[in-house]
């Protein structure tokens, strides 16, 4: 199944200083905000080897979408890791926006020779190819799981059902990889099965937006007992699993426009254990949770949770335009922060998530402006 160009579609906007507004329903999308970046200055290749899967291909997407100048190189990328998977549906829709981005830039006025620009042919052995392969196990996977359930076993059971959700991810069939992840739900035998079988759910949720779900499922692995029960210094496996909740429970309270309660799940993250490539970078974690904080929190809240936090200062680190930032404005200093965000908005990092964020964060330091 296609998958659509932008994971993260959000919510309307929302009223100046309206910062923690209520959730619409999951399914409800935000009309598209028409911005583009004329001049970037992104390193594309670093930028995208942030992320692996899904994550990484819907990533360039929206960076072609957003920026005319890497439209093409970033469609070429796109196009050259999804024949690394199954998914045969998205080979073919980036193909046809690398051809249309093609022709564009040759009928520019400044193009460059005839031919320079042509994108690689349609490769329809590959096509035909990975579509017999992908039905070929597929019906492996099938027979498989069915053996096992013939003979009971429940380890067997699970990590087949994990088996084909897999598969299926990796043929973009989302509804059916969410279906196979969440059957895996019964046949789980210890509380590291049930962590395994909710990271996977929420994975695939976070790529469908349904945002209520990831939230369900990370109230889930927080309530086993392997991390429920844990008191004092935890583990570095626990650690990490943490990190990945509080970071999938930040997106969806994010996308929810939850700004608050999105700011203190990304300061929860471990900077040493933030390791979640297929959903989000740790350069991301710094900018959600810091423009996130700098929206919602008073000053001390922010000197308390973001510019005193060892954990936090970590991440920001990663960016330092949201560390001065946040520095300004705990200075009073709103008409620099303002001029720095601006600043940073143009510069052409479109990340996912910034959109209505900067919306709010504009409306709020104008009016902490105006009373200063």
């Amino acid at each position: 199944m296609p998958l659509p160009v932008q994971v993260f579609n959000l919510q309307g906007a929302v009223e100046p200083m309206q910062i923690d507004a209520d959730p619409q329903d999951d399914q409800q999308n935000v009309p598209d905000i028409n911005y583009v970046v004329e001049n970037p200055t992104l390193d594309l290749e670093q930028y995208a080897s942030s992320y692996s899967g899904l994550m990484r291909i819907e990533r360039l997407q929206f960076i072609a979408d957003r920026c005319p100048q890497l439209r093409v190189e970033a469609l070429k990328m796109a196009l050259s890791f999804v024949q690394r998977t199954f998914n045969v549906d998205v080979y073919e829709e980036i193909h046809r926006k690398l051809t249309e981005a093609s022709r564009e830039l040759q009928n520019a006025p400044d193009a460059l020779p005839e031919g320079s620009l042509d994108p690689p042919p349609l490769d329809t052995a590959w096509v035909e190819a990975t579509r017999k392969k992908a039905l070929l196990k597929l019906e492996k996977l099938d027979t498989d799981l069915k053996n096992y359930k013939g003979n009971s076993i429940k380890e067997s059971i699970r990590r087949g059902h994990d088996d084909l959700g897999d598969h299926y991810l990796d043929c973009g069939d989302l509804s059916n990889a969410l279906k196979c992840y969440s059957r895996a739900r019964d046949y789980c035998t210890s509380a590291k099965h049930v962590i395994n079988m909710c990271l996977n759910v929420i994975k695939v949720s976070v790529y469908l937006q349904n945002w209520s779900h990831v939230l369900s499922y990370v109230s889930k692995a927080e309530s086993t007992p392997e991390i429920a029960e844990q008191r004092g210094e935890r583990d570095s496996q626990t650690q990490s699993v943490l990190t990945k909740l509080k970071c999938a429970a930040g997106l969806a309270e994010l996308a929810a426009r939850k700004y608050k309660q999105a700011a203190k799940c990304f300061l929860l993250a471990s900077f040493d254990h933030c390791d979640f490539p297929e959903l989000l970078s740790s350069s991301n974690v710094a900018v959600y949770g810091g423009l996130c904080a700098l929206a919602t929190f008073d000053r001390q809240e922010l000197q308390r949770n973001v510019i005193s936090s060892s954990s936090f200062k970590l991440f920001l680190e990663l960016e330092p335009q949201v560390r001065d930032i946040i520095f300004k404005f705990y200075e009073s200093k709103y008409a620099s922060c303002l001029k720095m965000l601006d600043e940073m908005k143009v510069s052409a990092d479109t990340r996912f998530f910034w959109f209505i964020l900067f919306i709010t964060l504009n409306s709020f330091l104008f009016f902490e402006f105006l009373k200063n």
